[in-house]
C-alpha cells in the first residue's frame, strides 16, 4: 500500500466515516482470515495519512460477535498502520462516568465467549503480553486530543467486553460494579488483543452513552439512547482525531512493536509452510 496510513481509526456505533479527509482513496482488501467489515478508506488528515474502518460494516450491519476482527486489525496492518484509536460506545458503571463524557480506559476484562481471540495456531503458537492491554504512550496522546476539544474527559477504568449484542441484565450489571468495573462495551475483545499481536498500538476513545441498567434514577440502556449521545458526541471525536494526527510523533516510544519478539514459542523449524504464509506479514521479520 503507498502512500501507507500510520495511523488507523475503527468507528464504532454511530460513527461510519471521517470528516475532514483529503486525497481519499477506498481500498476493498483481502486478507488470510476473509474480508475486513467494509472497504479502508484512506487520506489525509491534519498533515498525516489515516486509514479508517468502519466496524459494523456500512449502514451497521455486522453485530458485535459477527465482527471479523482479525480481517479487520490485519487489513489495518496491511495498510501499514502502526497505531489505532478504536471509537466505541459504552455504558458507565460507575456515578462519575456521566453519559456525554469521553473516557480512555487503561484496563480490559474480556467477558465474550464466542470470538476467534488470535491470530496464531494451525502450527504455530505464540503467548504475548497484554498485562497493559491499551498502548500507555498512544492512550496519553489521545487523553490530551481529546482534552483540547473541551470535551470532558476522564482517564483510566476497566472496560469489560461482553458478548452481546443484548443489553446486561441488572444482577449482571451490579455484579461488574462489584467487581471493579469501570465501562461496559460489546466490542473492544479481541480487538485490543489481536493489535498487541500484529504490534500495532492500540487505545479506545469511548463515549459514555448511558449508566447501564443498575443507575435506579437514570433510564435503562436503549438504542435511541445511545445513538443520540452519539450523534452530539460525533463532531468532537472528528476534532479529537484530527488533534492526535497533527500532534503524532512519527516515531513510537512503546513497546507495542516489539510485541512478538519474545511471544513466539515454537521451533520454527516444525512450523507448516501454510501457517508462516499465512502470518508472514506478522512475523516474517522474526522466522527469517
Amino acid at each position: 500500500m503507498n502512500p501507507q496510513a500510520k495511523l488507523a481509526v475503527i468507528g464504532g456505533s454511530g460513527l461510519y466515516s471521517m470528516a475532514g479527509l483529503s486525497e481519499i482513496e477506498e481500498h476493498d482488501l483481502d486478507t488470510p482470515f476473509g474480508k475486513p467489515s467494509a472497504p479502508v478508506v484512506s487520506g489525509v488528515l491534519s498533515g498525516t495519512r489515516v486509514a479508517f474502518l468502519a466496524r459494523h460494516g456500512r449502514g451497521h450491519h455486522i453485530n458485535p460477535s459477527e465482527v471479523n476482527y482479525r480481517a479487520n486489525i490485519y487489513a489495518l496492518k496491511l495498510m501499514g498502520a502502526e497505531r489505532i484509536v478504536s471509537i466505541s460506545a459504552c455504558g458507565s458503571l460507575r456515578e462519575d462516568y456521566a453519559p456525554g463524557d469521553l473516557v480512555i480506559p487503561d484496563q480490559l476484562f474480556d467477558l465474550t465467549r464466542e470470538r476467534k481471540r488470535s491470530f496464531f495456531g494451525e502450527g504455530l503458537v505464540a503467548h504475548v503480553g497484554v498485562a497493559d492491554p491499551y498502548c500507555p504512550e498512544l492512550s496519553e496522546k489521545l487523553y490530551l486530543a481529546c482534552k483540547a476539544t473541551g470535551a470532558t474527559v476522564h482517564h483510566g477504568g476497566a472496560v469489560i467486553t461482553v458478548e452481546g449484542p443484548r443489553f446486561s441484565t441488572k444482577a449482571e450489571s451490579n455484579t461488574y460494579r462489584a467487581w471493579g468495573m469501570s465501562l461496559i462495551g460489546m466490542t473492544t475483545s479481541p480487538e485490543a488483543f489481536l493489535a498487541r499481536e500484529a504490534e500495532i498500538c492500540y487505545a479506545v476513545m469511548s463515549h459514555v452513552t448511558d449508566y447501564d441498567v443498575w443507575h435506579i434514577e437514570e433510564e435503562p440502556v436503549s438504542v435511541e439512547a445511545v445513538i443520540a449521545v452519539l450523534s452530539r458526541n460525533t463532531h468532537t471525536a472528528q476534532q479529537a482525531v484530527a488533534n492526535l494526527a497533527k500532534d503524532l510523533p512519527e516515531k513510537r516510544g512503546c513497546e507495542c512493536g516489539q510485541a512478538l519478539a519474545s511471544a513466539l514459542i515454537t521451533d520454527p523449524g516444525v512450523i507448516p509452510a501454510e501457517t508462516r504464509q499465512k502470518l508472514d506479514l506478522l512475523v516474517g521479520k522474526y522466522l527469517k
